[in-house]
């Protein structure tokens, strides 16, 4: 099977603690042999898993930054997030004079590309029968969790593309106009979160992704602070205003593109709520703003700086450049890409019980005998998230009913009561006799 997914284990430093099953949207986790084991076809990328995980077992998989040297002309397009992981600095040219000083040629802002979408979805909105209420496709881990959890809401998603995308698409079709090939283009994504370097590996709605490489903020922050305090007079890079840097914080994208009726919400698990009661048809608005993470991308698994704290100096970035500051004019307008979606998204099916529709039935009529006779209290000990969780496992045949340790005590205690019972049932020719009160011997 190819992984098709960034978060990966590390067995040497796992210990088998649990934290991560219970916190998994999907159950994509379970412990076994005190080692945690993550399903591919589950698993939605959301970091929520490395979050937790105390002992730093979970890790996304990124490109190093060596990777850049492989391509003739080298492009960053850092996320807005990356703006707010310096202290002290609220000058975007800063930290993008910085990047370009690593070794890029060029930079060209992510935060660009979402003034870019908003402006393309506003006109898609107004121009578009499409199912309300809408769900931003922005966050990769919150289309991938409706795939699994909330296909019925598959339709209600926004058939554009993210503004990573976008900016990617921009930047080749730019430099191909000054004469390079596309294949000495290399666009590198500096990315807040693992989905999103999923996402560039392998498109789901899109015949290729124009990024060539993810390099995590985490990854390249040392090296990045280091140049950026050799920084005298940064250059003007900026492009963005703070519609667009706004993204990177949950509701910028529903203020950017100027929705009236919309919420935003942040938290795999907050999303989850609304969109079962959406699923419900409880929900009135026109727009969903959806983000895994806490605070929006701010609060990214591979970012650097409390999300708490990325949000303050979110605030004092957006005041800083609506002032006098340097700007760049990028050409942008002239050049034409497709921002939709080229593929349709479909329902993600994952661990049937059975290929065959008998046997499956049958399973699943086991399953929930097997539940019914669980504990039903989600401890997590056995290693899966949920009762009903171990008992698709066990209906599966990946784990046995003896894993739950208040069924092991339960058989333990009957073997016990077995015992003794055995112990009653000696064999008469090894019993000793019972002396009677007449004498006489017994057996």
């Amino acid at each position: 099977m190819i992984k098709t997914h960034s978060v990966t284990l590390d067995s040497d430093k796992c210990i088998g603690c649990t934290d991560c099953i219970k916190r998994c949207p999907t159950e994509a986790i379970r412990v076994r042999n005190s080692k945690a084991i993550i399903t591919d076809d589950r698993c939605i990328d959301c970091g929520m898993c490395i979050r937790v995980c105390n002992q730093n077992a979970k890790k996304a998989i990124t490109d190093p930054f060596e990777v850049i040297y492989q391509y003739k002309y080298k492009i960053a397009i850092p996320a807005p997030t990356l703006y707010t992981q310096f202290k002290n600095t609220i000058d975007p040219n800063m930290i993008l004079t910085a990047l370009k000083s690593m070794g890029f040629d060029d930079v060209l802002e992510v935060a660009r590309g979402a003034e870019i979408v908003s402006e393309y979805t506003r006109r898609f909105i107004e121009s578009h029968d499409i199912k309300k209420p809408i769900i931003s496709s922005a966050c990769p881990a919150i289309v991938k969790l409706i795939q699994i959890r909330f296909p019925s809401l598959i339709n209600n998603i926004l058939p554009i593309i993210s503004p990573k995308e976008a900016i990617a698409r921009y930047a080749k079709k730019l430099m191909m106009e000054q004469g390079y090939k596309e294949e000495e283009i290399g666009v590198f994504f500096i990315s807040p979160c693992a989905a999103k370097v999923t996402n560039s590996r392998y498109p789901q709605v899109v015949e290729k992704s124009y990024v060539d490489g993810v390099i995590s903020i985490k990854g390249i922050y040392k090296d990045l602070l280091e140049h950026l305090g050799n920084i005298v007079e940064p250059e003007a890079l900026l492009t963005s205003t703070k519609y667009g840097i706004g993204w990177a914080s949950i509701g910028g994208e529903g203020k950017a593109t100027r929705i009236d009726d919309y919420i935003a919400v942040d938290g795999i698990e907050n999303v989850i709520k609304v969109l079962e009661k959406m699923e419900n048809g409880k929900l009135d608005v026109d727009f969903i703003e959806c983000l895994a993470c806490t605070n929006g991308c701010l609060g990214g698994p591979l970012t650097v700086e409390n999300s708490f704290v990325a949000n303050n100096r979110m605030i004092k970035i957006k005041n800083n450049i609506a002032g006098d500051i340097l700007r760049r004019t990028l050409p942008l307008n002239h050049i034409k890409v497709s921002l939709d979606w080229n593929f349709e998204l479909p329902p993600k099916q994952v661990l049937k019980l059975d290929g065959n529709i008998v046997r499956a039935l049958e399973k699943m009529e086991k399953m929930e005998t097997i539940f019914e006779t669980l504990p039903q209290i989600d401890c997590g000990s056995c290693g899966a998230p949920t009762c009903r969780a171990l008992a698709e496992d066990i209906a599966r045949g990946e784990a046995n009913i003896e894993d739950c340790v208040f069924m092991l005590r339960q058989k333990v205690r009957y073997m016990a009561e077995e015992m003794v019972t055995l112990a009653q049932r000696l064999p008469t020719s090894i019993q000793k006799p019972k002396e009677k009160s007449d004498g006489k011997r017994e057996y």
